[in-house]
């Protein structure tokens, strides 16, 4: 049985993994799953900040100076708003894809309540969750595992769409063809499946990769392997800095 922690590398593509902008709900601390709250006031200047950070990408990202060939993202509000502020910054806009297996991870009974609501009602679930997520999860919520193969199969969706053959809109560069690229707007979940699925990391290291939000990171595929060239790049949210409220984003929420 092939290892489900590895996806086949694929043809040579870049792939930019954006996580959404702040939610009311990050902002009032509470676990959010398949809940679909809206974007807060930061979320939204925090997706306007990424969104022209990637539309002008200069020599700290290692992107094509060719347009990407979409935008794949969860269709949660929260990731497809970030999404279709990516697209508006760029003329023209890229195609935007909404994916059902880039949805967050089910959060069950834990889903809409608070930190705390959670701590004082399932406290020992909690701990085994931020302890081994692979064995415990949120009571009727989705298994690590399960989010797993949907998550894969979602990337291989993507990744198919870069093989040459199946390409309409090739764009060379002397002789050869430019490296296509493609930005997946998801969640912090989706996320750190997809890095580890791109990477062959196992998922017992779940805990090991966080998103921050609006951060980029960039997986460049290529001769048959993936390598991590950049992650959690966020520069272009200082601006906000001065602004910002300390985060509830370190919880082990999702």
């Amino acid at each position: 049985m092939a290892d489900p922690s590895r996806l086949d590398a694929g043809p040579r593509a870049t792939l930019v993994l954006v996580r959404h902008g702040e939610s009311t709900w990050v902002a009032e601390g509470r676990f959010q799953g398949r809940g679909d709250p809206p974007l807060s006031s930061l979320g939204r200047r925090q997706a306007e900040l990424v969104a022209l950070r990637l539309a002008d990408p200069g020599s700290e990202l290692p992107l094509s100076e060719h347009p990407p060939s979409g935008i794949w993202h969860s269709p949660l509000q929260r990731a497809a708003t970030t999404a279709e502020a990516i697209a508006a910054a760029r003329h023209p806009p890229p195609p935007l894809r909404s994916s059902d297996g880039l949805c967050e991870i089910d959060q069950g009974e834990w889903q809409g309540l608070t930190h705390d609501q959670v701590r004082g009602r399932w406290a020992s679930t909690l701990e085994a969750w931020r302890d081994d997520p692979t064995t415990a999860q949120a009571p009727g919520g989705e298994r690590l595992l399960e989010a797993q193969l949907r998550v894969r199969d979602a990337l291989s969706q993507i990744t198919a769409a870069f093989d040459p053959a199946a390409r309409s809109d090739a764009q060379t560069v002397g002789d050869s063809m430019a490296v296509p690229w493609a930005i997946i707007v998801a969640h912090d979940g989706v996320l750190r499946l997809a890095l580890m699925a791109l990477l062959g990391v196992p998922i017992r290291r779940f805990w090991s990769f966080p998103f921050v939000l609006c951060g980029i990171s960039v997986v460049q595929i290529a001769e048959g392997r993936t390598i991590l060239r950049a992650h959690n790049v966020a520069h272009h949210l200082a601006p906000l800095a001065a602004f910002e409220k300390p985060s509830h984003d370190r919880e082990g929420a999702l």
